[in-house]
This record gives structure tokens, sequence and C-alpha cells, in this order.
């Protein structure tokens, strides 16, 4: 979301760029990024531009990085990351660099990484930063209220992981911490108002209703309660009263869902909600100034071009 509070859409199988005005729930289309990106990460700056980092078609370079910047709906090229990525992690530091974790160096089939990099937005550049403990490529990062950066799951060629591992960004250096009780990839990982993150889902092949929490406190893991429906390539929201929204993702044997479920941190409970007008997954959720939640995109029957909000007043979703 832009200092606005409108949502800008970006990359995929296009160079296309939209953005959606809640107020007038329209949206309006902004100038083309630079190059195509897919399997990329986008991270708004302490200054109110959006930093694009890698990805790519599988005949494009993928070290490309580039600018959004909100006053003049314009892009701009950014300084050119030391490694090509896929499928990795970009995380805002405290001090509003920008730490980009692993990844593969081609779209399919690609070399797992272990390195990191920080990007600068002061000097537009990259520089290395201490390598990940495991190389590893769909895990999630969180950054945890220490300033720690949690590294969790991934796959490595296939090899799931339950390993997790935390980036002091003081001394650019990795240490390990407890391992999951499940090895995960394509989960989601969400920081709860009691600074506990909630680790939810993921492969083996999307049946994985499992959910568990860690504490930075203690660096340990528990189980919580099981979802209602197993999925993975979802989305995890933390809505204003602290809830979180899991919505859509994909199930070897069921399908593509159109569910969606809410956690109560208060009770370790799930309880189901409105479902989704489309099927969808590997769409973005977007928590807008108003409480409600924008869902965009992904994939489905066909690629959806489709958006949808969830009011959690109701609960109802609306197209």
């Amino acid at each position: 979301m832009l200092p606005s509070g409108q949502v800008l859409v970006a990359g995929g199988f296009n160079r296309t760029t939209e953005a959606y005005e809640p107020r007038a729930g329209t949206w309006w289309r902004a100038a083309n990024t630079l190059t195509t990106h897919r399997s990329h990460t986008a991270t708004l700056l302490p200054d109110g531009r959006v930093l694009v980092a890698g990805g790519g078609r599988q005949s494009s370079t993928g070290v490309n990085a580039e600018l959004y910047d909100e006053i003049t709906a314009r892009w701009s090229a950014a300084g050119i990351m030391l490694t090509t990525r896929f499928g990795h992690t970009a995380t805002l530091l405290p001090d509003g660099r920008v730490l980009v974790t692993g990844g593969t160096d081609r779209e399919f089939g690609g070399r797992t990484l272990s390195s990191a990099e920080v990007y600068d937005p002061g000097t537009d550049t990259w520089t290395a930063t201490g390598s990940l403990g495991t190389a590893r490529t769909h895990h999630t990062a969180t950054l945890l209220p220490s300033g720690q950066v949690l590294v969790v799951g991934g796959d490595d060629r296939g090899i799931r992981s339950n390993t997790a591992e935390l980036y002091d960004p003081s001394t650019g250096t990795w240490s390990s911490t407890a391992g999951m009780w499940a090895s995960r990839t394509y989960h989601s990982a969400t920081l709860l108002p009691s600074g506990q993150v909630l680790v939810v889902g993921g492969d083996p092949d999307g049946s994985n209703v499992s959910t568990e929490l860690y504490d930075p406190e203690s660096k340990t893991w528990s189980s919580t309660a099981n979802m209602n429906v197993a999925r993975r390539y979802h989305s995890a929201t933390v809505l204003n009263d602290g809830r979180v929204l899991v919505v859509g993702g994909y199930h070897d044997s069921a399908g593509i869902h159109f569910s969606a479920e809410l956690y109560d941190p208060a009770t370790g409970t799930w309880s189901s909600t409105a479902s989704m007008n489309a099927g969808r997954f590997q769409h973005t959720a977007t928590l807008l100034p108003n409480g409600s939640l924008l869902v965009v995109g992904g994939a489905g029957n066909q690629d959806q071009s489709s958006a949808e909000l969830y009011a959690p007043q109701a609960p109802v979703v609306l197209e």
C-alpha cells in the first residue's frame, strides 16, 4: 500500500502497472515497469517509493531492480542486484534498508541460493551480507520486534525444510534457532500483535492443515489448532482486531480454494468465514485504511484479473 492509501499492483506476466483507489473503488493505469518481473518482491521504502527486485520471465536476466515513485507515477532503474533471484524474500529493516534472501538463479530448475544482499535506498547500492545457513527458496522472512529477521522453511530442489534462522542487521550475521515441527514450503508467516509468529499450511502437496507459533523470547515453537482446510499459496493478513484472515490457496486433491478462515490468537482457534467469489492462489492481499482486505489477481481456473473486498465488520466478500 502506498502512502496515499492507494494499492499498487505490478509485475506478473507483463509490464503493466495498476493502482487501486479505495475511496472511489476504482483502478487506474500507471506507467509500465521497465522490465517484466515474476517471482519478484515489492517493498515500500520509508521515503514512499516502492522497490521491485528480481524475478522475470525465463528469458530475462532476473537481476533488474526498479523503483516506483507515486508522485510522478513513474518507474526508474535501481542499482543492479548482485545475484539473479527468483522466489526470494525481501524484508524492510528498521534502518530503512532492504534484506533480500535466498531464491533460485533461474525461475525453473535453477540453483537454490544461500546468499543474501542488502539494498540501501540512500546510495542506491546493493551489498553482500552474511549467507544463510541453509540454501532455500519459497521460504518466508519476518521482521521481529527486536529488529532481527526470522527466516523459516522453504525448499532446495524439492527437499523441504523445517529449519529456521535469525538475521541480525547490526552484525550482518545469521544464527540458527529451533526448527519447526513440520517441514514447509509455500506457507505463510505472520507477525501477531503479541510478537509471536504464526506459520500456516504449505507443502507437502498442499495437504498441511497444521499451524505453529514461534516465540522470539524463548526461541521455541509450539503447535496451535489446525486450520479447517489444508492449503498452500494462500495469503495470511492480520486484521485491525488482531485476528488473522487466511484466504484462498491450493490443494493437490481439492484444487483451488474459494474458502477463507480466521485465526483468533486469544483462543488459538480457527473459524470459517465468507468464501471469495473466485477461487485463487498466489494472489495478493492488502489491508486497507478502513479495515477491509483487498484481494487481487493470482491464478485460478484461469489467470485472475479480478479483485474483491472482504469486510470484517459484516463479514462479507464484495466484488
